[in-house]
């Protein structure tokens, strides 16, 4: 028995603690914790490039239970610290994957050893190669669907990875009607906003979001009386990051606009409130929507493909083009396409039992804990690793030297990868895979250039 083990008694509640840092990835930290009863929980927010402003993390906050209180604003070199300090038996890890790596590598040297648990904030369909590499040597990865569990089970085999899988209702998502959902019961009186879900990466090229930014026009001059409200996730004026760089703004795209077209930064909750209806292509806002009883219409204008990260959708009864986006043709996603995807029963969502069951284990001495090892290229590699993630807040001698001298090696690598593995089964071009066995498609740069408002 440790030491904290022999000086709390065994029936005190559980202590569970998150890091995160980007948007996406607090909101998704706040929620799954916040949902968690009786237990003490802290949030640490991890000083990153990518890291919350206190306006985003204030908005994703918001309906998780937790306060401003619960939060720790966290340096790099003192997560250690952190987590020792909340006594924490749970610490659930929710980052892009290279952080993901390099937390746990910090929290390796805690002791005792709190169980890992990690997962991805939205629709997880392709699970993909490297969400599940980073993650590799967590003891629990949180998935929120019965297909992805599927998915991630045939990824882990394929990949030849041992990694326990559980199920959670997508926490910013749960639904406002009993199971199961009564449509008509579940829709809120309707609103009479067309909001759009911006995002990113998806369309990513520029002509495909123009093509956007021309429908989400012809769409607000189409009823001067409705708004379009196209909802940003970061403000530019404030100097705000996402988790993902957007090369090609929609405030830039829609300069020339009509008055009803506009902007918002508010929760996507807020905007819901007033919604007619949700467009996206194929943003994890959509399953916030149909949650919260508001019709969608996920576009099908560019392809329903793994690389539009959309096919998740096929077969859902909510695809639309763009006349049905103009229109405001929304739909009602069908029952059976629910329940395979995000609107299980709550009594299936079984990881918080599963993640007792392994501070149980763990405090029995029966349960190994998951080291990460050290990487091929020794310390030089675990700087790169460190300086390449943190930026600028990583301020080692070490780190700027093998960031100059890694990067261009990891590019050549990477690229290599790439080119061998672009086509066939369980690659991008595979659409009827719900796996991907390559590499990502686009490296999203930590390092981002400079904002202008």
């Amino acid at each position: 028995m440790t030491r904290r083990d022999a000086a709390t008694p065994a029936t005190r509640p559980l202590r569970v603690a998150a890091l995160a840092d980007a948007d996406s990835f607090v909101k998704w930290a706040a929620a799954l914790i916040g949902s968690v009863p009786d237990v003490s929980r802290h949030l640490g927010i991890v000083q990153t490039p990518l890291t919350v402003s206190e306006d985003q993390q204030r908005k994703a906050l918001l309906g998780t239970g937790l306060t401003a209180d619960d939060v720790t604003r966290v340096a790099f070199e003192d997560v250690r610290r952190f987590v020792e300090r909340t006594q924490a038996d749970v610490v659930v890890i929710s980052a892009r994957g290279p952080l993901v790596r390099l937390l746990q590598r910090e929290l390796d040297h805690v002791d005792p050893r709190p169980v890992i648990v990690v997962g991805l904030p939205g629709i997880s369909i392709p699970a993909q190669r490297g969400a599940a590499t980073y993650r590799r040597y967590a003891d629990l990865f949180v998935v929120h669907s019965r297909r992805e569990k599927r998915a991630f089970h045939d990824l882990f085999a394929q990949l030849g990875l041992s990694m326990e899988l559980a199920l959670a209702t997508l926490p910013f998502a749960h639904r406002e009607a009993p199971h199961p959902v009564d449509l008509a019961q579940a829709r809120r009186p309707r609103g009479t906003d067309l909001v759009f879900a911006a995002q990113a990466l998806i369309p990513r090229e520029r002509a495909e979001r123009e093509r956007v930014a021309g429908i989400l026009r012809d769409a607000a001059l189409a009823d001067p009386t409705r708004r379009v409200v196209v909802k940003l996730r970061a403000s530019r004026s404030a100097g705000e990051e996402e988790t993902h760089l957007e090369r090609d703004s929609y405030e830039d795209l829609l300069r020339d606009r009509p008055d009803n077209l506009v902007f918002s930064h508010a929760p996507m909750r807020e905007a819901l409130e007033h919604a007619e209806g949700l467009v996206t292509v194929s943003s994890t806002a959509a399953i916030e929507a149909m949650a919260f009883g508001v019709p969608v219409i996920a576009m099908d204008t560019f392809g329903i493909k793994k690389t539009n990260l959309n096919t998740v959708f096929a077969g859902s009864g909510v695809l639309g083009d763009a006349a049905d986006v103009v229109a405001r043709r929304f739909r009602h996603p069908s029952p059976t396409w629910r329940e395979q995807n995000y609107f299980h029963r709550e009594i299936d969502s079984t990881w918080w039992e599963q993640a007792q069951r392994l501070v149980a284990r763990r405090r029995r001495g029966d349960l190994a804990a998951r080291h990460v090892p050290a990487p091929r290229g020794g310390a030089l590699h675990l700087a790169w690793h460190r300086k390449s993630v943190l930026g600028d807040h990583d301020r080692t001698l070490s780190g700027a030297f093998a960031l100059a001298v890694g990067t261009p090696v990891a590019k050549a690598i990477l690229l290599a990868r790439t080119l061998r593995s672009r086509r066939g089964r369980h690659t991008w071009m595979d659409d009827a895979s719900d796996i991907t066995l390559t590499p990502a498609l686009h490296q999203d740069p930590m390092r981002r250039p400079a904002r202008t408002a």
